[in-house]
């Protein structure tokens, strides 16, 4: 019997095997990685191939089938708004060929409007954040929707869903979106106020099986916008965590934008894409201006931006891409901030050509990890760029922030990491902006940051045990699924 049981597990061991290497031809080191874990887990490597391996091709297929409705029906929109989705009239005139470029990417890779009358406010903490979202949320006055990889049970978290059950009591349409995996971190009982007073709540993916193997499939973006007027968008979700109160990974720093201006039309057409897929119903826009508010003067500013999103529902990876176009086009400086470092060869190779043309290139990652795994294959990548003359450093505490800047003429935050997962797996979005006021204060956040951070030397690097040389190895030969 136990034989017969060996013989069937080989035998699906191979099958799959055959299968990664076919399915991800045209990603070599995603085939060794499934290889590897078929190889070293017989039983479990099958089922976690069948999770998040072969499934994935073919769902992601679905994605995009069922975003085509979604996709068409924003394009109406745009038409409906008078939208111009590219513009060179609206172009900072300092703005050189390469900022040019980098727009018109965005434009035909993702077809992200680019709006020049935003205004910006960047916070670095969540208790920032949270108070100001707190006060748009009870002076809202018509419509709330909330998308958020994780919403927390727990003292910030009931905080604001008691403000949506008010604003919802009072007769405002609230929207709620969170990520499938956010259920298990808080019972789906905590949204009740919302619902019984009117408001709706929608969790990105629902419970059937074929979804279940989706689950590798995460919702990752954090989207708030109020009265469509107040747009914002960042690394930090709703939790107690993330105010720096769980002490194994503290202090934590993060960044988060609150916009004004015509981007925040753009963050309102990327809510309801997600919210036509999880709802499967038509929104109808009788009144366009309760979700597309004309910007008065008091909420213009200056600042270009474009709002770019990817994930499963596209298939050019656009974020990355246009990180990698920034990145390229850098000619003194290139600062980035994210908490996990595992990078592709396509991001790896571009920061370690800026390095050998010249350009300073620095990378600030945490020195305390929330996910040790992650973190161990995050430190394997650091001999790849150390050796290029990348410099490395360690915030002391947990850095979630995702930035990146390029010299005085571009920066993005967002809900992207620099690793593979964001990059290809997580629906995600980023904020692009553009001109030398927004990107020399992301710069001078980002300068002040290293007044919390260590240098990461080569020698120190070095002196790694050759146990934690092994482990980092093992995790970075899984990367591409972790």
């Amino acid at each position: 019997m136990y034989t017969v049981i060996s013989i069937l597990i080989i035998i699906i061991n191979i099958i799959f095997i055959i299968a990664a290497v076919f399915f991800e031809r045209k990603k070599p080191v995603h085939a060794l990685s499934w290889v590897l874990t078929l190889s070293l887990l017989p039983v479990a490597g099958f089922v976690l191939y069948l999770i998040f391996g072969r499934a994935y091709h073919i769902k992601k297929k679905k994605f995009l089938i069922n975003c085509d409705k979604s996709r068409k029906y924003c394009r109406e929109l745009h038409k409906t708004l008078d939208f111009a989705i590219y513009d060179e009239s609206k172009f900072d005139e300092k703005f050189d060929l390469e900022t040019k470029q980098i727009i018109k990417l965005n434009v035909n890779s993702s077809q992200s409007t680019y709006t020049n009358d935003n205004k910006v406010t960047v916070f670095t903490s969540a208790e920032e954040k949270y108070r100001q979202l707190l006060e748009d949320i009870y002076s809202a006055r018509s419509s709330i929707h909330i998308l958020y990889f994780i919403i927390q049970n727990d003292n910030i978290g009931k905080k604001i869903i008691g403000a949506l059950a008010q604003k919802a009591k009072e007769g405002l349409e609230i929207r709620v979106l969170f990520d499938h995996g956010s259920k298990l971190l808080a019972p789906l009982k905590i949204y009740k106020p919302i619902i019984d007073n009117g408001g709706e709540v929608l969790c990105f993916l629902s419970n059937t099986i074929s979804n279940y193997l989706r689950a590798n499939f995460r919702n990752h973006r954090k989207v708030a916008v109020i009265d469509g007027k107040i747009g914002y968008i960042g690394g930090i979700n709703i939790g107690d965590e993330y105010l720096g109160l769980n002490k194994k990974i503290s202090p934590w720093r993060d960044t988060h934008l609150k916009i004004t201006g015509s981007s925040v039309h753009s963050l309102q057409l990327k809510f309801f894409e997600d919210w036509l897929y999880a709802s499967k119903k038509d929104i109808y826009f009788e009144d366009t201006e309760k979700y597309f508010m004309p910007v008065n003067q008091l909420d213009k500013g200056g600042i270009g931006i474009q709002i770019v999103s990817s994930g499963p529902d596209t298939r050019n990876e656009e974020i990355k891409r246009c990180m990698l176009k920034l990145v390229n086009s850098a000619k003194k400086k290139i600062f980035i901030q994210t908490p996990y470092f595992v990078p592709d060869s396509s991001f790896l190779e571009s920061i370690q050509n800026a390095a050998l043309s010249g350009v300073e290139v620095i990378i600030q990652i945490p020195a305390v990890p929330d996910k040790p795994y992650v973190y161990k294959a995050t430190m394997s990548f650091v001999a790849d760029v150390i050796d290029y003359g990348i410099k490395v450093y360690l915030y002391q505490g947990f850095l979630h922030s995702k930035m990146l800047v390029i010299d005085d003429s571009c920066c993005s935050i967002g809900t992207a990491n620099i690793d593979i997962r964001s990059f290809s797996l997580n629906f995600e979005i980023n904020a692009f902006m553009y001109g030398k006021e927004i990107s020399q204060r992301c710069a001078e956040i980002f300068k002040e940051d290293l007044n919390s951070c260590t240098l990461l030397t080569r020698e120190k690097y070095q002196s790694r045990s050759i146990f934690q040389k092994i482990q980092e190895s093992i995790f970075r030969l899984l990367s591409p699924i972790l």
